[in-house]
């Protein structure tokens, strides 16, 4: 359902989807819970977008979609409302809870192809209506982000991206990293499209804009998901490995490795590796730190991981290498094209 609740003369027009989470509920004064609140009453809780000269309405997910409870479809249904929509938006602010938005950001990514509009994720760590809430300066900053157009009418920031916070991350390089700080997600390996302070400063150097011959814009909405997640640690068994990489129905496994992409140096396990990458399987090694890139030249470990055909996932966040394998097993029906593909920059989301 759709509702504008500004009715205003307008210079640009945003779209607010509110797929659920914490920024969208308030507190019951009888029970103390929280429930969603009717968006159609947005203005009561944050009457400073009545400030704005941008005509604002609104999506709401129905039912409303918990964030532990994300899946490839709601992705899906979020690219097919802004394809529907984009000719009448200058942009797009998706509300969405934080504990998988750095997942929701990293697909859309991949799955909007040619996009020239912002597509901002935001969300709060405490609801709109409670009384410290960062809610209402994350909302306010990402509309707006999400309408700001340059002198030739060009989006400011014509990519996915989350605000939070203050800052504008990638959202193919953003990770959540703190469950209860109002700093809770960071882009360690690529610096912030843009800060909020007194003013919006935009760092336009580090911002993806389209080329002029870019192609229309369009959805990518097949996904294959068939991937799994080891992550390499003390103590690992063979048979945890061989269930992990050998699994039935699993195409593609994102290897969570020590440091610059080390792991387990005993042969067992490496047998277990090389069996997997023999029988087909995608093997993306990706780093468990927080910042820095896998680079499987620097120690024996990581060469052997190399020799049996692990891909160097460089400095990729889990997040994005799964949304990353997501698109392209769905684009490619062959393992090779994959592979290929999973080394280049696709959409910013490596430093390559």
């Amino acid at each position: 359902m759709i509702f504008d609740f500004l009715k205003s003369s307008y210079k640009n027009s945003v779209l607010l989807i509110y797929t659920g989470g914490t920024i969208g509920m308030k507190e019951d004064p009888k029970t103390q819970a929280l429930s969603p609140f009717d968006f159609r009453q947005i203005l009561k809780e944050v009457p400073e977008l009545r400030k704005f000269s941008t005509k604002i309405e609104s999506y709401t997910f129905d039912p409303l979609i918990d964030s532990s409870d994300v899946e490839p479809a709601m992705w899906v249904k979020l690219a097919e409302i802004i394809k529907d929509k984009y000719d009448k938006y200058d942009g797009f602010v998706v509300l969405h809870g934080t504990d998988t938005m750095a997942y929701s950001a990293s697909a859309l990514s991949f799955m909007l192809k040619n996009l020239e509009k912002p597509v901002i994720f935001t969300g709060s760590q405490l609801p709109v209506g409670s009384l410290r809430t960062d809610g209402k300066e994350n909302l306010v900053s990402a509309i707006e982000i999400a309408s700001a157009k340059d002198m030739q009418g060009n989006a400011l920031v014509p990519e996915v991206s989350i605000f939070f916070n203050s800052q504008l991350f990638r959202g193919n390089r953003t990770c959540k990293v703190n469950s209860t700080s109002f700093d809770a997600f960071q882009s360690p390996n690529y610096p912030s499209l843009a800060e909020a302070g007194i003013n919006i400063r935009y760092h336009k150097h580090l911002i993806h804009y389209p080329s002029q011959n870019s192609g229309k814009f369009e959805i990518c909405t097949n996904l294959d998901t068939r991937v799994a997640i080891l992550k390499v640690h003390p103590g690992i068994t063979a048979q945890v490995a061989r269930n992990v990489l050998l699994g039935d129905g699993i195409r593609a496994v994102i290897i969570e490795t020590y440091g610059s992409g080390n792991a387990i140096s005993k042969p067992w396990f490496i047998d277990i590796v090389r069996e997997a990458a023999e029988k087909g399987k995608i093997l993306l090694n990706v780093t468990q730190c927080l910042a820095g890139e896998v680079n499987m030249d620097l120690y024996s470990t990581g060469k052997a991981l190399k020799e049996v055909g692990v891909i160097s996932g460089l400095d990729l966040t889990t997040e994005a290498a799964l949304a990353k394998l997501f698109y392209l097993m769905g684009k490619y029906p062959e393992n090779e094209g994959v592979r290929d593909a999973l080394g280049k920059n696709l959409r910013g989301e490596i430093s390559k």
